[in-house]
């Protein structure tokens, strides 16, 4: 059985929601309505709120510059009046020195106007700067005076002389106490409207119209860049200065947000949207393609226009050598066109002929894929003339970090090498000139050394002529006594001439050499220098070198000169010590890498402070001493790839030591140079 009133149950209970049908779009669309009008609204007060807080923040930020500024200015007072008392009653300061004090005051704190200085007595001491326009009230300045002192602080007036074409004017008293006694006062007078003008920076005076007031909403000082405030966002601020009462004021520029140009904005974005939307996407590309193909003009011009104004030369090639690239330096420095240098393979049109192997060499390389980072050659212009260049090589990658080839930054080194050419020009003049001194040191010590041969061949000599005298007069002659005279003559006179010779190679100017010499040969060939110097001062040379010592590739002449300015030093430096203790030993050894020489000595030493100093150039502690002979023995020891140090001897003076690369490593280091 049907229960009838099933379905009549049903209509009633669905009858009561069927008003929300109609309803709900109209619900909708006036929730939509309300929420686009509130939403504004809200943004509108949010803002209102934020310029007020802004306003706020930035009213104490001005308010705490200004005091600080005046806090500054008060401890520069302090600190002069502090140096003021400090000489009381004895001495008073100079006139001149206090104005410059007063001046430089002045010029840190714009805003001061005057300062005054008064005795205890209230007497004018000294003043500086100009008088205010406006006089203060006396019994303001009295009662400030007295509190001040009273006090024992600081303290300031009530703002005096504000007028309609005159600014605000505030007087600031400074205590001087000497031993707890009164002593005087410092007296400062500040304008208001140059502090409110130098403090407030002018971006902040732009948007806001600042104020000084005093307590009876006087106006004192008045700065607005941007025009009137429009009393819409205003804040009020004490400057809380000990004795005045000025309150700082602040008001904006700015009105207040607007209601109905957000909400007509905001509804002509949404109905545009559709709009727009449609026109996005082809705008979009058309502006992109627009916007990469002018970066790339730029691009191109700007890096046209940077590659044109080097003066390093720029060449790309491809990993079989072809030429890609190339700017205009590196055209210059050739003397090609770009058109004869694109797309070319070597063997290249610049390429000198005394050194295609190592051109071909190093494309091999290239090739292989390898290059030497860096490395000098000689390019040939198409006018034939040779340029010394500078080459730095690095892989050429694209955007997917794959190497296309090789690019090349090529350096003209001319000027550098005619530098070079004239520096080691230079340094063989101050070799020479070393050598020539070290000779005018040892001249009196070669004639006496000169006088002993040429006095035994003039016996010699003599001799023989008495038996030829005797031969003349009927006496048989004596072979033997004759040869045996001629014989020691002939030494004698060799004897000399070595020493002349040993002189002569030692002075004479020559080009460095590198060549294969013996540690053994270079010491005999100085050694009978050595020996005149030795003899002259009573030392005793000791020579120890092993018996199978590898030879070195270097220039003989200049180890020659190093040994005999090394040895010279050390006869020296033991020209105060015991005779006994007066010996010069010269050393040797080796290992793998290199030969070392030592000449030990056994004089004073070398202080730590001359050890700092001792290889520079110019420095001596002889009276009449250059000061180049250290120096050049290391330039010259470092010219070989080598090294020169010194050390403390134990049993006292000093021990040199010059360790030169054997000739294996002596050669690897000549290419690299």
């Amino acid at each position: 059985m049907k229960n009838p009133f099933r379905l009549p149950r049903r209509a009633n209970l669905s009858r009561p929601w069927r008003w929300l049908v109609p309803v709900l779009p109209v619900l909708l669309v006036l929730l939509f309505l309300a929420v686009l009008l509130w939403l504004p609204w809200q943004a509108r007060q949010m803002e209102a709120n934020e310029r007020q807080e802004q306003l706020i923040a930035d009213t104490l930020w001005v308010e705490q510059t200004l005091r600080f500024e005046l806090a500054r200015s008060e401890e520069a007072l302090a600190t002069l009046g502090a140096d003021l008392v400090a000489g009381l009653p004895t001495s008073v300061p100079a006139p001149d020195a206090l104005q410059a004090r007063f001046a430089q005051m002045f010029k840190n704190g714009p805003e001061l106007r005057r300062v005054l200085w008064l005795g205890a007595n209230g007497a004018l001491l000294a003043r500086h700067g100009m008088d205010p326009p406006a006089a203060k009230p006396q019994a303001d300045g009295v009662e400030t005076h007295d509190m001040a002192r009273l006090t024992r602080a600081g303290r300031y007036t009530e703002p005096y002389g504000a007028t309609k074409q005159a600014p605000g004017l505030v007087d600031y008293y400074l205590p001087l106490f000497q031993d707890g006694a009164y002593a005087g006062s410092l007296v400062a007078a500040y304008d208001l409207k140059v502090l409110l003008d130098e403090t407030v920076p002018w971006w902040f005076a732009q948007d806001n119209a600042l104020t000084l007031l005093d307590r009876n909403d006087t106006p004192l000082a008045t700065r607005a860049a941007g025009g009137p405030g429009r009393g819409v966002y205003t804040h009020r601020r004490p400057l809380d200065l000990p004795g005045a009462s000025i309150v700082l004021v602040t008001d904006s520029v700015k009105g207040a947000p607007r209601l109905l140009p957000n909400l007509l904005v905001g509804s002509v974005i949404v109905l545009a949207l559709g709009l727009l939307w449609s026109l996005l996407a082809l705008w979009r590309h058309i502006s992109r393609t627009l916007a990469a193909e002018s970066a790339l003009r730029q691009q191109m011009a700007f890096r046209t226009a940077m590659e044109n104004s080097l003066m390093t030369g720029l060449r790309a090639r491809d990993l079989e050598g072809r030429v890609t690239y190339v700017n205009k330096a590196f055209c210059e420095m050739v003397g090609l066109p770009p058109e004869e240098l694109l797309g070319r393979k070597p063997p290249m049109p610049y390429w000198a002929p005394e050194a295609l192997g190592e051109y071909e060499e190093r494309f091999a390389g290239v090739l292989a894929g390898t290059i030497t980072p860096q490395f000098e050659s000689v390019f040939q212009r198409s006018d034939g003339v040779r340029v010394p260049v500078l080459v730095f090589e690095a892989p050429l990658v694209d955007s997917h970090g794959r190497q296309t080839g090789w690019m090349s930054s090529i350096l003209d080194i001319t000027d550098r090498k005619k530098a070079e050419e004239l520096n080691r020009q230079q340094q063989e003049k101050l070799e020479a000139g070393a050598r020539l001194a070290t000779m005018g040191e040892i001249s009196s010590m070669l004639a006496h050394e000169l006088n002993q041969p040429l006095a035994a061949i003039s016996s010699y000599t003599a001799g023989a002529l008495n038996v030829l005298e005797r031969a003349d007069k009927g006496v048989p002659v004596e072979p033997v006594l004759l040869r045996r005279a001629l014989e020691q003559a002939r030494q004698q006179a060799q004897r000399a001439g070595q020493i002349i010779r040993s002189v002569h190679e030692f002075v004479k100017k020559s080009e460095p050499k590198r060549e294969t010499v013996a540690i053994d040969s270079v010491i005999d060939g100085v050694r009978a220098l050595i020996e005149l110097q030795t003899r002259q001062s009573y030392v005793s040379l000791q020579i120890h070198l092993p018996p199978e010592l590898p030879p070195v590739l270097a220039d003989r002449l200049m180890l020659e000169q190093v040994l005999l300015n090394l040895t010279r030093n050390g006869i020296e430096a033991m020209m105060d010590a015991p005779p006994e203790r007066r010996i010069l030993r010269i050393t040797a050894s080796n290992d793998e890498a290199q030969v070392s020489v030592s000449v030990i000595d056994h004089g004073h030493g070398i202080p730590l402070e001359v050890a700092e100093r001792l290889f520079s150039p110019f420095f001596s502690t002889k009276a009449e001493g250059m000061g180049m002979g250290l120096s050049i023995c290391r330039t010259a020891i470092e010219f070989h790839g080598g090294t020169l140090t010194h050390a403390p001897n134990p049993g006292g003076g000093t021990v040199f030591t010059f360790s030169l690369p054997r000739p294996a490593a002596t050669t690897a280091a000549v290419e690299l140079q």
